[in-house]
């Protein structure tokens, strides 16, 4: 299993707006997450700072597999509007990805 995290910058005056259409996630895209191979994937924000994070069996395969998402292309688009560090599907590290420094199991 890897452990993914990730830091992105929601637009300060477009916070409250991105935290309310979290909890309103397209049904199709949570549907491709999974079909991906996401697991334990949450957001958290500190301010307009955001942190990712999600479990997965193969990065590289879970990320093909949403930059084949349809859903996900929609989504990123629409998210676009409210971060200053879009995530582009497509490229090919679509997010920025943190390194792992401590493990405590």
């Amino acid at each position: 299993m890897q452990r993914i995290a990730f830091r992105l910058r929601v637009k300060p005056d477009k916070l409250d707006e991105y935290v309310r259409l979290h909890q309103e996630v397209w049904f199709e895209l949570l549907a491709d997450l999974r079909a991906a191979g996401y697991r334990n994937y949450s957001i958290f924000a500190d301010g307009a700072e955001l942190f990712g994070y999600f479990e997965c069996d193969d990065f590289d395969a879970s990320q093909a597999a949403m930059a084949r998402s349809d859903a996900n292309h929609r989504w990123q688009a629409f998210m676009a509007d409210y971060l200053e560090t879009p995530v582009d599907p497509d490229a090919n590290e679509s997010m920025r990805v943190l390194k792992p420094v401590f493990l405590m199991e």
